[in-house]
């Protein structure tokens, strides 16, 4: 029996077809598959259900899932659960840009790419950096564009980052530089202050260094206090200086175009977008304003320009020197798009915040993570931070000197309704039993003394 909403099932269309292409049956597609890594036999699947059966049974797997809806959460160190405008949900869900895809066709598109042009603006304001790109994929995939750019720009080959570094980032890294050669050097960095160490760095960079990366705030949120330096050595070594920041510190933080970043880099989820399940979030791409690291920037550039005679203005691509665009020995980069929408939602969340914004933002956010640290150093045997210094919205939890494991600690929590931090041990062996706490606007005071509270009571079990 023939399925009633796949018009080419029935046994008689399928044999037409086949003759039309000239083979006997449907395998024969694809044999240049091996036959070992093929089913010898369909899969064993249950019969079909009706729709609402099919949902009923979607929303029970989906239940057993614990959210942070469901539950306080200070998970963060990459994708921060922060205040979402209920503006930006009513302007981005518009139709006009709830549909669009990405504006090949300016003519038709003048709405997307205006907005897309504000993003870019409004993100250079906030970065003091000349020209930022339409956005990336994430972090992570900017990270990886940053390194190829570096080296496409100094000719050389090795690429310098702390060690203390995102695993998921640095996995990313790899997978962007190992293809072409470009090897990845770890710096170490202090135990005590997370600082890079000058004397390590110099040690590893070289002649061949090709950029130097540091992140402001670290990936385990501790400000970093020679920024400067840092930009000094890479320039000194001929190494583009490169630079990874968290877009909601800008309010209080001297911006990365004030330390000599040659290409700055980030995450804008924080930025008017929600953290579903990780995603979809926004990469950040930005340079000074050098002819040639415009030209190697990866992704594209919307810019403004008017009629001949000045009185009206347009919206058009400037600049995409992507493999779909040009010769692909010309192109910087694959990136087939954009987070279109998720740029959008940020230029919203930008404009509506304002530079003020921004900076009682900061303030904010510094003031939480400090009482936060302040508060659980005083539970039993607990170290909070881990590293000497400021912290802004991410720091480390250990629980050496606790006589109980990190994980078992985090397991009471969930049954108190806590989600705590992110276990580091696995990748950071060098800091022990260490987790890695989150906190923004959206924690009061009050939800950091129900974690102080629950954690001083399963200290005492």
């Amino acid at each position: 029996m023939s399925h009633p909403y796949l018009s080419n099932d029935p046994a008689d269309i399928q044999r037409k077809l086949l003759d039309a292409i000239g083979i006997s049956s449907v395998d024969e597609v694809f044999s240049d598959i091996p036959k070992q890594v093929r089913l010898a036999k369909s899969p064993s699947l249950p019969k079909p259900k009706s729709e609402a059966k099919v949902r009923r049974e979607m929303e029970r797997i989906l239940s057993i899932n614990v959210t942070s809806k469901d539950a306080l959460s200070f998970l963060g160190g990459g994708v921060w659960g922060h205040h979402v405008p209920a503006a930006v949900d009513a302007l981005a869900g518009r139709g006009e840009f709830l549909t669009s895809y990405t504006p090949y066709q300016p003519e038709i598109s003048q709405g997307m790419l205006q907005s897309l042009f504000e993003y870019q603006s409004m993100m250079a304001e906030l970065l003091e950096v000349d020209v930022v790109n339409s956005s990336l994929y994430d972090w992570a995939s900017a990270l990886g564009e940053a390194a190829r750019m570096s080296a496409r720009i100094t000719r050389r080959n090795e690429f310098v980052v702390p060690h203390l570094l995102s695993p998921e980032r640095l996995a990313v890294l790899k997978s962007y530089a190992n293809p072409i050669g470009i090897r990845i050097k770890e710096v170490r960095q202090s135990l005590q202050t997370g600082q890079i160490s000058l004397d390590a760095l110099k040690e590893e960079i070289s002649p061949q260094t090709a950029g130097l990366y540091v992140e402001n705030p670290a990936y385990l949120g501790h400000l970093v206090h020679n920024v400067e330096v840092l930009a000094e050595i890479a320039h000194d070594a001929g190494s583009l200086f490169v630079v990874g920041v968290d877009p909601t510190s800008l309010g209080v933080l001297k911006p990365p175009g004030r330390y000599d970043a040659d290409i700055v880099v980030g995450e804008g989820q924080p930025l008017g977008n929600y953290v579903n399940y990780g995603g979809p979030l926004l990469g950040i791409f930005a340079c000074r304003n050098d002819p040639q690291l415009i030209r190697q920037m990866p992704g594209r550039l919307v810019g403004l320009t008017t009629t001949k005679d000045g009185e009206e203005q347009g919206y058009c691509m400037v600049l995409q020197t992507r493999e779909q665009h040009i010769r692909r020995e010309k192109a910087t980069s694959n990136i087939c798009t954009n987070h279109a929408l998720s740029a959008l939602r940020a230029a919203i969340y930008m404009a509506l915040m304002g530079g003020e914004g921004f900076r009682r933002l900061g303030e904010h956010l510094f003031s939480i993570t400090r009482y936060s640290t302040q508060l659980l150093s005083k539970v039993d045997g607990v170290k909070v931070p881990v590293f000497q210094g400021c912290h802004f919205k991410d720091f480390t939890v250990n629980f050496d000197g606790t006589g109980k494991k990190g994980i078992e600690v985090s397991k009471h929590l969930l049954e108190r309704g806590i989600l705590g931090g992110q276990p580091l041990g696995k990748d950071f062996p060098e800091l022990g039993d260490t987790f890695l706490y989150s906190v923004t606007e959206m924690h009061s005071q009050g939800d950091v003394d129900a974690l102080y509270e629950a954690l001083k009571k399963i200290m005492e079990v």
